[in-house]
């Protein structure tokens, strides 16, 4: 597998390289699998199930702003506790997640800290699905959609903006300012044309298995394009 690393993108080895994990880190979009096992394990009704078909389908299409499709998704969350959560979480992880992560994953983020570098998780994917893939992959840190919980369970809201476009671009500059990092020394692996603002506001974007819009950015922008399995 071909790494790319340039020796003066890189000042004293401190730098940070951010993962999206939907498409990327893992080849399947998590929300939709993880609304299977939810309906599945009786944590979600059949109206909520075809909610979130109908949403799914509004999004491929791009018949609605997605901001408001994935915060209109994770209402069916409502009530439903901290634990079971983790646990379904965890049963989506063993049952779809392991199996789908990209081979040249593991090799890429070692690349990284070999050098110095941090592996962050940047998606607009939930809380306890990124972590749990960090923990595997023994990455650093998580940035990515929270949920607000009262008492030990979901009220179905989020806790802030959701870690979409270019609320995704605020989380990894406000990050790189807290461990005060130049994001011209970054790295961010995308998969998808709505990762177009924070692929652009680092020093080196990757596009991973992009989508055809993506290609095409890439292609004009010169950057990099990898086919990971």
């Amino acid at each position: 597998m071909e790494t790319i690393f340039s020796k003066d993108s890189n000042p004293g080895n401190n730098y940070i390289a951010f993962f999206d994990l939907d498409r990327t880190i893992i080849g399947i979009n998590s929300g939709k699998t993880l609304i299977k096992h939810a309906y599945k394990n009786g944590l979600m009704s059949g109206m909520d199930l075809i909610k979130g078909i109908c949403l799914s389908l509004l999004y491929r299409f791009n018949l609605m702003d997605t901001v408001k499709i994935i915060d209109t998704m994770v209402n069916w969350m409502k009530g439903v506790s901290g634990n079971s959560m983790n646990e379904l979480s965890a049963e989506l992880f063993k049952n779809n997640i392991l199996k789908s992560i990209r081979l040249e994953v593991q090799s890429e983020i070692n690349f990284h800290k070999r050098k110095g570098g941090r592996a962050v998780i940047l998606s607009s994917a939930i809380l306890p699905v990124c972590q749990i893939v960090a923990d595997y992959l023994e990455m650093d840190d998580v940035i990515c959609s929270n949920l607000e919980v009262v008492n030990g369970v979901y009220t179905g809201h989020t806790v802030g903006s959701l870690c979409f476009g270019e609320e995704k671009v605020n989380r990894l500059m406000e990050y790189c300012h807290n461990h005060r990092i130049n994001p011209n020394y970054c790295w961010y692996y995308g998969d998808s044309i709505s990762d177009l603002p924070v692929l652009s506001s680092v020093g080196n974007p990757v596009c991973v298995n992009p989508d055809t819009k993506l290609k095409k950015a890439a292609h004009k922008r010169g950057w990099k394009i990898l086919q990971w399995h």
